[in-house]
C-alpha cells in the first residue's frame, strides 16, 4: 500500500513522447530545451529510437540518464512508434514532440496550466513556427472533406486565403493570434489526456506516416472532446528533418495517408478519392513542369525556330513564306516539326543532356535525311529537297544561338552560374576535393553537403553538412537541386555507381569519380568538348531515349501477343495461366519482351524478361557467374538490334533450328 502511495506520488505531470530517426543532433537540441522547459509542471521523456544509423541513442544515452531509451529493431513508422512509447508513459498528460523541434521554457507549462483549466479539452497544440520564424499552416488544421481537399489541392485555398469557404483546409482565414477549437493539430506537437489518448488506443497503426494526427483527432472529436489549438506558447519546428534522411516519398505517403482516411471516415467515398487522385495528379504535372521548365522553353523554341526556317526557305524558293500548293498545309509543318523533335530526342537533347550546339547540328542532319527520303515515298510533297536543305541550315543557325544564349544565361544569371555539388564519401580524398573547390571555385560553386557511404557517424564532415547516405543520394540530389556528384570514396565500385546515376536520372545531376581536384576538372573538359562523360559513362539501357523505346516495344508486342494467347486457351492448346500472367506483367511494366534472367546481383537495370540472353543456353546448365556474366553483358551492351537477335535466336531455338551464338 505504501510502495502505492509512493508510486502515486511520483507520478509525472507530463510524459515528452519522442520518436526518432537519424536526427542525432536535433534530437539533442530537443531534449535540451524540454529539460531547460521544466518548471513547476514535473515530467518524464521517453524516446523511442526507429532503428537509426546515425548512433542517436550509443551517444546521447550517457547524457540523459534519465531519459527512457527505447529501441527498435526496424522503423515502424511515426504512429506505431508512438504506440510503442505510450506503454512506457506514465504522466498525467502525453506530449507528442518531434525530435526536431525546439520548445520555448514556458511552453510545457502553458500546456498543462491550459488543460487543467479546461477539462472538456482532449487534446491540444501550440503555435508553430519555421526555424526563420515563419507560422507553420499545418498546426491547426480543417478536417479535409471531398470540398476542403478539392481546395487546397487545386489552388483556390492559395488564390483565396481569407475565404471561409475556400480556406477550411488550413485555415488561413483564422488569426494565429487566438485560442479556437481545430479538426486536426501538427503530429509534431500534440499534448492530450493520457487516459483519453490510450481510450482510443492511440495512433492507427495502418497510417505509416503522416495522416495519423488527423485520425487521432478526430476519433478524438467523437468522443465528446475539444481539439485546440493555443496561441499563448509556441515552439519551433524544423520541418522534414527525418524524412529528409530516408529513402520515403514524403508527397507519396502523404497522399496515401489522406486515402486511407477517406477510406475509414468517409464511407470509401469516390467523390473524395476522385477529387483527390485528379488533385495528385494535376499537382504532380504542373511541379514537374515548373522542374523542367528550362528545358520545356527551349524544345518549344526550338519548334518555333524549325517552322520558321522552313518558312523562311519556303520564302527564298518560292517567295512566299506559304509557297507550297494548299494542300500541303498544315500537313508539311506537322511533319518537319515531328521528324526534327524525334531525331534530337534520340540523342537525348532535352532528357539527358543540356542543350548541345553539336548534338542538336547531328540531330538536324539525321532530320535531313529522314525528310529527304520520306519524298521519294510522297511524291505530292516532294516540292523541293532544296527547300528542306535550307530548313535544316537555317533551323542549326538558330539552334545554335539559342543554345548559346542559353549558355551565357547559365555563366552568367542561370542555374550553372553556381554549381551545386554534393561529395560522396568521408574520406582524405573527399576533405582534398572539398579544399579545392573551396578555394579554386569558390564564386561559382557551392557545396550542399557530403554524403556517407553507411551508416552515419556524424552530422558534419570537413565543416560540410552529412546529407544522408547513399541509399537516400536520389531524394538529396532531387531535392537539393544538385548539379554535380563528385564520388570521392575507392571503396565505391562502378558498378555501384552506375546504380547510383540510374537512382539519380530524374536529377540529370554530372557524376565523377575523382581522387584528386584535376580528375575533375579533365572530366568536366571532356565533357563540355566531346559531350560524353568520361569517367562513369551511363549504361546505354538506362538512357531515356531506349528506355521509352524499350517500354514502347513491350507495351506493343503485349497487344500483338494476347489475341494469339487467347485463341490458343479458347483451343485448348495451351492452359498454362502462367503466359497471361508473364505477359501482363509486362504490360504493367514490372517485366520486360526482352530482360534480365533472375540472379543474386542489385543492378541499375533489373527488370526480369519474359526472355533474355541466358534463355538461349540452357539456364538450369549455367553457374551463377555464367548467368551473372551474360545479365551484365546485356546492361552494358544493350540496343534495339541486340534485343533483335535475342528474340531470333530464342524463335529459332524453340523451332528446333541450331544457330551459333554471335553479338
Amino acid at each position: 500500500m505504501i510502495g502505492d502511495l509512493q508510486i502515486q506520488e511520483q507520478q509525472p505531470d507530463v510524459s515528452v513522447l519522442i520518436v526518432n530517426y537519424n536526427v542525432k543532433d536535433y534530437l539533442l537540441q530537443c531534449l535540451r530545451s524540454v529539460k531547460a522547459s521544466e518548471g513547476t509542471a514535473s515530467i518524464e521523456i521517453i524516446v523511442v529510437d526507429n532503428a537509426s544509423s546515425d548512433n542517436s541513442i550509443s551517444e546521447l544515452r550517457e547524457l540523459f540518464p534519465d531519459v527512457v531509451w527505447v529501441e527498435l529493431p526496424e522503423n515502424i513508422g511515426f504512429g506505431r512508434g508512438n504506440n510503442v512509447g505510450l506503454k512506457h508513459c506514465k504522466g498525467k498528460y502525453v506530449l507528442f514532440l518531434n525530435p526536431d523541434t525546439l520548445i520555448a521554457h514556458n511552453t510545457v507549462q502553458t500546456m498543462v496550466d491550459y488543460l487543467e483549466a479546461h477539462s472538456d479539452v482532449g487534446l491540444a497544440g501550440c503555435k508553430v513556427l519555421n526555424a526563420d520564424g515563419t507560422f507553420q499552416l499545418a498546426c491547426r488544421r480543417g478536417l479535409p472533406t471531398p470540398w476542403a481537399s478539392f481546395c487546397k489541392l487545386f489552388g483556390l485555398q492559395a488564390l483565396f486565403p481569407n475565404s471561409p469557404l475556400f480556406a477550411r483546409y488550413n485555415l488561413t482565414y483564422k488569426s494565429v493570434d487566438e485560442t479556437y477549437d481545430v479538426d486536426a493539430l501538427i503530429g509534431a506537437f500534440m499534448m492530450g489526456r493520457l487516459e483519453v489518448v490510450r481510450s482510443v488506443n492511440g495512433f492507427d497503426p495502418e497510417f505509416f506516416m503522416y495522416g495519423e494526427d488527423l485520425d487521432l483527432c478526430y476519433r478524438i472529436q467523437k468522443r465528446g472532446l475539444h481539439v485546440r489549438y493555443v496561441h499563448t506558447t509556441s515552439i519551433v519546428h524544423f520541418k522534414g528533418e527525418s524524412t529528409r534522411r530516408s529513402s520515403i516519398d514524403e508527397v507519396q505517403i502523404f497522399y496515401n495517408a489522406m486515402r486511407i482516411f477517406a477510406r475509414k471516415h468517409f464511407g470509401r467515398s469516390t467523390l473524395f478519392l476522385g477529387l483527390m487522385a485528379v488533385g495528385i495528379t494535376v499537382r504532380s504535372v504542373v511541379e514537374r513542369t515548373v522542374k523542367k521548365k528550362r528545358d520545356i522553353i527551349l524544345f518549344l523554341a526550338d519548334l518555333l525556330s524549325i517552322n520558321i526556317s522552313l518558312m523562311a526557305a519556303t520564302a527564298v524558293r518560292f517567295a512566299s513564306p506559304l509557297g507550297f500548293p494548299d494542300y500541303a498545309y498544315p500537313t508539311v509543318f506537322i511533319v518537319v516539326t515531328v521528324v526534327v523533335a524525334l531525331a534530337l530526342f534520340s540523342l537525348g537533347e532535352y532528357v539527358e543532356y543540356k542543350p548541345s550546339i553539336r548534338r542538336s547540328v547531328v540531330g538536324l542532319l539525321i532530320a535531313f535525311f529522314l525528310l529527304s527520303s520520306l519524298t521519294y515515298f510522297f511524291k505530292e510533297y516532294a516540292f523541293s529537297r532544296g527547300v528542306v536543305l535550307m530548313t535544316i541550315g537555317f533551323s542549326a543557325a538558330l539552334f545554335s544561338l539559342i543554345r548559346g544564349i542559353n549558355a551565357w544565361f547559365d555563366a552568367t544569371k542561370g542555374d550553372a552560374s553556381i554549381r551545386r555539388i554534393v561529395i560522396v564519401g568521408l574520406t582524405d580524398s573527399a576533405k582534398r576535393i572539398i579544399g579545392a573547390l573551396q578555394t579554386a571555385e569558390r564564386r561559382n560553386a557551392e557545396i550542399v553537403g557530403v554524403v556517407s557511404v553507411g551508416s552515419l557517424h556524424s552530422d558534419t564532415f570537413h565543416g560540410i553538412r552529412v546529407l544522408g547516405t547513399t541509399e537516400y543520394l536520389d531524394k538529396i540530389a532531387r531535392e537539393n537541386e544538385v548539379h554535380e556528384v563528385i564520388v570521392a570514396d575507392p571503396q565505391i565500385k562502378k558498378s555501384q555507381v552506375m546504380d547510383l546515376m540510374s537512382k539519380c536520372s530524374d536529377s540529370k545531376a554530372r557524376f565523377h569519380i575523382a581522387s584528386e581536384y584535376d580528375d575533375i576538372v579533365i572530366a568536366r573538359v571532356i565533357n563540355e568538348v566531346s559531350g560524353i562523360e568520361p569517367t562513369v559513362p551511363m549504361p546505354p539501357i538506362l538512357r531515356f531515349r531506349n528506355r521509352v523505346l524499350k517500354r514502347l516495344i513491350d507495351v506493343a508486342a503485349t497487344f500483338c501477343i494476347m489475341p494469339f494467347l487467347a485463341i490458343s486457351l479458347f483451343l485448348g492448346k495451351s492452359k498454362r495461366k502462367t503466359d497471361w500472367q508473364s505477359w501482363l506483367s509486362v504490360l504493367r511494366g514490372e517485366k520486360s519482351l526482352v530482360g534480365l534472367y533472375p540472379d543474386t546481383r542489385r543492378r541499375s537495370f533489373s527488370k526480369l524478361g519474359n526472355t533474355s540472353l541466358v534463355h538461349i543456353s540452357q539456364p538450369d546448365t549455367l553457374s551463377t557467374q555464367a548467368v551473372e556474366n551474360l545479365n551484365d553483358y546485356y546492361v552494358d551492351h544493350y540496343s534495339l538490334s541486340l534485343d533483335v537477335e535475342i528474340l531470333l535466336k530464342q524463335f529459332l531455338k524453340r523451332s528446333g533450328k541450331h544457330t551459333t551464338i554471335g553479338f
